[in-house]
């Protein structure tokens, strides 16, 4: 991991820039929203009508019976990081999400969009003998879902998102010198996926609800393939091709589980504990010979969330009608680097900020966060972020009929 923090600007997906996301498939995503983000991306046991909450179908079911909600997100880094006595600052950002929900019949709704799975972002070189290596990985895998959530009893609700998965992912080695190469390993997934969750809600007073939350993603196999390649930059012709293998039956998503309980309180605040596990050590992964180490091994993923928000009281008032958010999280992830397991930790916060119509239900996010990520028990690398998010969530009164007189 020497001299690896020269950090690529800009990468696709959740805008990874860091060296780390050169393990496995990058940097996971939560699939969250960014309101939740604001709140240490909890959502499990949320209910909130005018929000979409992708990572419970249950809560699709709950959605406003006038409205068809869009929310679109984005996501802008500040990064510090540093690696024994070398400090290095990058920035990078983009579009994060893109989704809908929309009322079905009653208690029954459905929601789509595009989320990212993944993301992979980094730059790095070093000297070595007559010359310069150096490293850049790029890409992600995408999420393009379709969702529904009904509740067939009073206060359960049940729902589930089917997705097509896709993207590429490629990890370069460059080596300059008296002779010139390219080294290259990609990554093509082009899959399916199914994520189900439930939520209980269980009325405690008339002004007091307690809600249960819980999903479910099943280890899968991916689909796609997998390939080295050698690029001689000396000599005038094409690529070899080394190792191209199909994804099936050596590469694998987990199983994976997450469960939250929130409690609201007179519709005006609402606070959630949200835990994540993710089996990654049981999951496949096959390294391409001579490209990668066959020491590689992935650690079990498991995140605890918590987070509350606030709205002072509904009415005329601009500050009144406003929500204020904060959370925060530590996250232990599958990636582990010569026997050094990666994590982090962070704070959020942020605002709700409606539009000037007193009726309008549609809402900007702004949210900022700050992160800390590093390895253990070794220190490798320490990243310090700060990110500013910013979401629209459109609410269109499709459905609204206005009276004849």
């Amino acid at each position: 991991m020497a001299a690896i923090i020269a950090i690529a600007p800009f990468a696709q997906g959740q805008n990874s820039i860091t060296p780390y996301s050169k393990i496995g498939y990058g940097m996971l995503s939560d699939n969250v929203s960014g309101a939740q983000r604001q709140i240490g991306g909890v959502g499990y046991a949320m209910q909130n009508p005018r929000q979409v909450k992708e990572i419970n179908p249950a809560s699709y079911s709950q959605v406003d019976s006038l409205t068809f909600i869009w929310d679109v997100g984005i996501d802008l880094t500040n990064l510090w990081s540093k690696e024994n006595d070398k400090k290095a600052h990058s920035f990078g950002g983009g579009l994060d999400y893109i989704n809908a929900m929309f009322r079905i019949h009653p208690h029954f709704g459905g929601s789509f969009g595009v989320v990212p799975y993944s993301s992979v972002g980094y730059s790095f070189g070093t000297e070595i003998n007559d010359g310069v290596e150096s490293r850049a990985g790029e890409g992600g895998i995408n999420e393009l879902y379709l969702g529904f959530g009904i509740e067939p009893f009073r206060n359960f609700s049940l729902g589930a998102n089917f997705s097509y998965t896709f993207g590429t992912i490629t990890n370069d080695t460059f080596v300059y010198g008296s002779s010139s190469s390219i080294f290259e390993r990609a990554i093509e997934v082009r899959d399916w996926n199914v994520h189900v969750g439930m939520q209980y809600a269980i009325d405690v007073t008339p002004r007091d609800r307690v809600v249960i939350g819980a999903t479910y993603t099943p280890k899968k196999s991916f689909h796609g393939h997998r390939w080295g390649a050698y690029y001689d930059l000396g000599q005038d012709k094409d690529a070899d091709t080394i190792g191209y293998i199909s994804l099936k039956g050596n590469f694998e998503q987990p199983h994976s589980i997450g469960g939250g309980i929130s409690f609201s309180h007179n519709n005006r605040i609402t606070a959630e504990v949200d835990f994540t596990y993710q089996n990654w050590a049981k999951a496949k992964y096959l390294p391409l010979e001579g490209f990668e180490s066959n020491d590689m091994k992935f650690d079990n993923r498991w995140k605890v969330a918590a987070g509350v928000q606030y709205t002072p009281m509904r009415g005329t008032s601009y500050l009144n009608r406003m929500v204020y958010r904060m959370g925060a999280f530590f996250n232990h992830d599958y990636m582990n680097i010569i026997g050094n397991n990666v994590r982090d930790y962070g704070i959020s916060f942020g605002f709700g900020l409606p539009t000037s119509s007193v009726t309008s239900k549609t809402m900007i996010n702004l949210g900022f966060e700050w992160k800390h990520r590093y390895s253990a028990p070794t220190l490798l690398i320490s990243e310090n972020y700060f990110n500013i998010t910013l979401s629209v969530n459109f609410n269109e009164l499709w459905f609204w009929k206005n009276k004849i007189r």
